[in-house]
């Protein structure tokens, strides 16, 4: 049984951290160490990271230089969960540009875009396959920019409040940890992300003002001025910092209901497909609830970086309390949905392609006091 699952987890994982030729050198090593005269070595500490645990409770020794360990909490660690926002964010948000096009320009002209079908085919008549990929180069920059925030500060965040409360008390309101460290991480996220979401809409929603990026956002700061470019921050933190407060606090609480009451096994015993197989469901519930918390500001953003001189009061005129809330709200659960969902799964492949372990399910060991050491 033990080779089986030891099998399994070497084919999720880069065939160079188990090549042969590291376990040859390691034998030889160890014969080497048998021949000589001197005392044999003391057994592996359990904590020296270069050594690991089979299924069945023995240690045995890996590749003393094996890539794949990064410390808990460290530079690197910090490093990497950045790397993988960017890669979560940057390309999920570009892949659904189509779905983001529709749903602007249904809540900035709701008469020509009537629904999510007669958008999509007013969009292929008035401008033919291209159009539907309209701003994805401000696209694909600006949630890369807001995702390494996100997620690498929230990681940080976490921490940060976790120690500030001290282990008991991080683990009695670690909900209260996950929506603080998530607001935390948000509110520097949407300062990177701004300026592209305000060149995005405009290029998106107003016909004949710029093709993309390269002539959309000079025209766009001669036109606002470049404080304009930052307009729609207070409408986006409205929108982001509960979305994120929800995507954050939601997925880590469904996740930890998912290995209690739906697998059979612990987290540590199921395999990396399993895993991510969790976060990936765990983010597509998560993203449900965000669309629904967040869509009356998803509205005010598009409607007033679509509009010069708008104000929230015009917006809230114009489309009225119901349509704040309802209008596009079909379209963006389904692209919300599957949004977090794909980014959730790819932010924790790339934290096991480097030998991180997943987000959620199991709470991080706290780190043991010199006092608790010694008694």
């Amino acid at each position: 049984m033990a080779i089986t699952e030891n099998s399994s987890l070497h084919s999720l994982l880069p065939g160079f951290l188990y090549s042969s030729s590291s376990t040859r050198s390691l034998a030889w090593e160890c014969l080497l160490r048998r021949s000589s005269s001197s005392p044999a070595p003391s057994p592996p500490s359990p904590a020296d990271p270069s050594i690991g645990r089979s299924p069945s409770g023995p240690f045995f020794p890996q590749a003393p230089s094996e890539p794949s360990k990064i410390e808990l909490y460290s530079p690197l660690y910090y490093a990497a969960c950045t790397a993988g926002g960017i890669a979560s964010c940057g390309l999920t948000h570009m892949a659904v540009t189509p779905l983001d096009l529709v749903k602007c320009n249904m809540q900035i002209d709701p008469a020509k875009y009537k629904s999510i079908t007669s958008g999509f085919g007013v969009l292929l008549r008035e401008q033919g396959l291209r159009g539907f990929f309209k701003g994805w180069v401000p696209t694909l920059l600006g949630y890369s920019a807001q995702g390494a925030c996100k997620f690498g500060f929230y990681e940080f965040f976490k921490k940060y409040y976790s120690d500030i409360a001290g282990p008991g008390y991080a683990s009695k309101y670690k909900t209260l940890i996950y929506l603080a460290g998530s607001a935390s991480a948000e509110v520097i996220a949407d300062v990177a992300l701004c300026p592209m979401e305000a060149v995005k809409v405009r290029v998106q929603t107003q016909p004949g003002f710029a093709r993309g990026l390269a002539d959309g956002f000079p025209k766009f700061v001669k036109s606002e001025g470049a404080l304009g470019l930052y307009k729609g921050l207070a409408p986006l933190w409205g929108r982001q910092i509960p979305y994120t407060m929800m995507k954050f606090a939601s997925f880590e609480t469904i996740v930890e209901l998912m290995y209690k009451h739906l697998i059979p096994i612990p987290k540590d015993q199921c395999s990396k497909s399993i895993q991510l197989g969790v976060s990936f469901a765990g983010g597509y519930i998560a993203g449900v609830f965000c669309a629904v918390v967040s869509h009356p500001a998803d509205n005010l953003v598009s409607f007033l970086n679509n509009a010069k001189g708008a104000t929230v009061g015009d917006a809230v005129k114009k489309l009225g309390l119901w349509g704040l809330f309802t209008r596009g709200l079909p379209l963006r659960i389904v692209m919300i949905g599957t949004l977090t969902g794909a980014q959730w799964g790819i932010y924790d492949a790339f934290k096991v392609f480097v030998g991180l372990p997943t987000t959620g399910g199991v709470a991080p060991p706290a780190t043991p006091s010199e006092h608790s050491k010694e008694s």
